[in-house]
Protein backbone atom coordinates (compact mmCIF):
# COMPACT_ATOMS: atom_id res chain seq x y z
CA UNK A 1 0.00 0.00 0.00
CA UNK A 2 1.22 3.72 -1.09
CA UNK A 3 2.42 5.48 2.03
CA UNK A 4 -0.72 8.47 1.22
CA UNK A 5 -3.17 5.60 1.13
CA UNK A 6 -1.89 4.21 3.82
CA UNK A 7 -2.57 7.65 5.92
CA UNK A 8 -5.72 7.97 4.84
CA UNK A 9 -7.02 5.04 6.04
CA UNK A 10 -5.30 5.56 9.70
CA UNK A 11 -7.14 8.72 9.59
CA UNK A 12 -10.28 7.56 9.07
CA UNK A 13 -9.60 4.83 11.98
CA UNK A 14 -8.27 7.62 13.60
CA UNK A 15 -11.87 9.19 13.14
CA UNK A 16 -13.63 6.19 13.60
CA UNK A 17 -11.56 4.99 16.79
CA UNK A 18 -11.64 8.05 18.33
CA UNK A 19 -15.24 9.39 17.75
CA UNK A 20 -14.05 12.05 16.09
CA UNK A 21 -16.50 13.06 13.96
CA UNK A 22 -17.58 15.63 12.21
CA UNK A 23 -13.71 15.77 11.22
CA UNK A 24 -13.17 14.26 8.06
CA UNK A 25 -9.57 12.77 7.00
CA UNK A 26 -8.62 15.89 4.79
CA UNK A 27 -8.50 18.26 7.80
CA UNK A 28 -5.86 16.00 9.41
CA UNK A 29 -2.84 17.07 8.38
CA UNK A 30 -0.17 14.63 8.41
CA UNK A 31 3.27 16.19 10.40
CA UNK A 32 1.07 18.23 12.63
CA UNK A 33 1.01 17.03 16.06
CA UNK A 34 -1.66 14.72 17.60
CA UNK A 35 -1.54 15.78 21.31
CA UNK A 36 -1.45 19.48 22.54
CA UNK A 37 -1.87 22.31 20.03
CA UNK A 38 -2.00 20.03 16.84
CA UNK A 39 -5.16 17.68 16.79
CA UNK A 40 -5.46 18.11 20.59
CA UNK A 41 -5.82 14.72 22.08
CA UNK A 42 -5.09 13.63 25.32
CA UNK A 43 -3.93 10.63 27.61
CA UNK A 44 -7.14 8.32 26.94
CA UNK A 45 -6.84 8.92 23.44
CA UNK A 46 -3.46 7.28 23.34
CA UNK A 47 -4.63 4.46 24.97
CA UNK A 48 -7.43 4.15 21.77
CA UNK A 49 -4.45 4.84 19.23
CA UNK A 50 -2.45 1.61 20.67
CA UNK A 51 -5.72 -0.23 21.08
CA UNK A 52 -6.42 0.51 17.23
CA UNK A 53 -2.81 -0.38 16.30
CA UNK A 54 -2.59 -3.72 17.30
CA UNK A 55 -6.73 -4.53 16.03
CA UNK A 56 -5.76 -3.14 12.59
CA UNK A 57 -2.17 -3.63 11.98
CA UNK A 58 -0.99 -6.46 14.76
CA UNK A 59 1.39 -3.76 16.51
CA UNK A 60 2.36 -4.22 20.20
CA UNK A 61 3.18 -1.35 21.77
CA UNK A 62 4.58 -1.88 25.24
CA UNK A 63 7.03 0.61 26.15
CA UNK A 64 5.37 3.85 26.92
CA UNK A 65 8.78 5.57 25.50
CA UNK A 66 7.95 3.72 21.73
CA UNK A 67 4.75 4.56 22.10
CA UNK A 68 5.72 8.65 22.97
CA UNK A 69 7.79 8.35 19.55
CA UNK A 70 5.33 6.35 17.22
CA UNK A 71 2.18 8.79 18.39
CA UNK A 72 3.84 11.83 17.49
CA UNK A 73 1.49 12.82 14.18
CA UNK A 74 -0.35 10.37 11.42
CA UNK A 75 3.37 10.49 9.55
CA UNK A 76 5.28 8.69 12.67
CA UNK A 77 2.48 6.31 12.84
CA UNK A 78 1.95 5.57 9.49
CA UNK A 79 5.96 5.09 9.33
CA UNK A 80 5.87 2.33 12.16
CA UNK A 81 2.85 0.68 10.38
CA UNK A 82 4.87 0.14 7.46
CA UNK A 83 7.83 -1.06 8.95
CA UNK A 84 6.20 -3.21 12.14
CA UNK A 85 2.60 -4.09 10.66
CA UNK A 86 1.67 -8.11 11.25
CA UNK A 87 -1.90 -7.78 9.77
Amino acid sequence: MEKTQLAQEVKKKMIEFLNLSPLTPEEIVDDAPLFGEGLGLDSIDSLELIVMLKREYGIDIHDPKEGRKILVSVNTMVDYIETHRTV
